[in-house]
């Protein structure tokens, strides 16, 4: 079995999912008393959130990349960064590690096209939603991408920072967000990516009539899959 490094705490209430997700993961695949072998280094959001308003990604970058290389220092064979945003910074941090990074983007991606999607709704931060680092990834595998509108995009990332990420769970923001992607769903949205992995925390599949991709159990489950494979 290899050695997964997470990168969390951004924010850690979707690190202990991940946490959960991988053990639960290697113990279905393994029986018996196997968890998985796996390093975390939790940041402090507050330093990497100040970094995200700044606009300075560079600064991000470097930060992160000396987490990654702590990890691979003490033994990680790859690094799982456990939030969708961050990796605007991956090329900062590749500079500075020689083992891979298992792109979020990538594994979400793969799971689309295994559904016969062509058309997929993006929720995530601001970040995510409206820059290219992550949309890119998605589209080329041949996958149209729509965003929610503004108003939409700025609700969604208030209730992110506000509430998610401080581990409050509120129906209000719940029923938006199902009307958010109701609406996506009214573009031609076949599917949503949750795109943040706070989100679902807040979000089921019983809350859209078409499938919904949990990047946070897609990236953990596929980051087992590496390290058995």
């Amino acid at each position: 079995m290899k050695t997964i490094g997470l990168i969390g705490g951004m924010s850690w209430e979707s690190t202990v999912e991940y946490y959960q997700i991988i053990n639960k993961e290697v113990k279905k695949r393994l029986g018996g008393l196997h968890s998985a072998k796996c390093l975390l280094y939790s940041v402090d959001f507050e330093e990497i959130e100040r970094y995200q308003v700044e606009g300075d990604w560079e600064k991000a970058g470097i930060c992160l990349g000396d987490v990654a290389s702590s990890l691979e220092k003490a033994g990680a064979d790859f690094i799982v960064i456990c939030t969708n945003t961050m990796h605007k910074v991956v090329d900062y941090m590749e500079e500075k590690i020689s083992v891979p990074i298992l792109h979020i983007a990538d594994a979400t991606a793969n799971q689309i096209k295994k559904s016969n999607i062509s058309t997929i709704g993006l929720l995530g931060t601001k970040y995510t939603m409206e820059q290219d680092f992550y949309k890119t990834r998605i589209k080329s595998n041949d996958i149209a991408v729509l965003i929610p509108d503004k108003e939409d995009r700025e609700f969604i990332n208030k209730v992110i920072y506000e509430e998610l990420c401080l581990g409050k769970i509120q129906q209000s923001s719940r029923d938006y967000f199902k009307k958010a992607i109701k609406r996506l769903i009214d573009k031609g949205a076949e599917g949503i990516i949750l795109g943040c992995t706070e989100i679902g925390l807040l979000v089921k599949q019983e809350d859209s009539e078409v499938p919904i991709f949990d990047t946070t159990k897609i990236h953990a489950i596929e980051s087992v899959h590496h390290a058995l494979e």
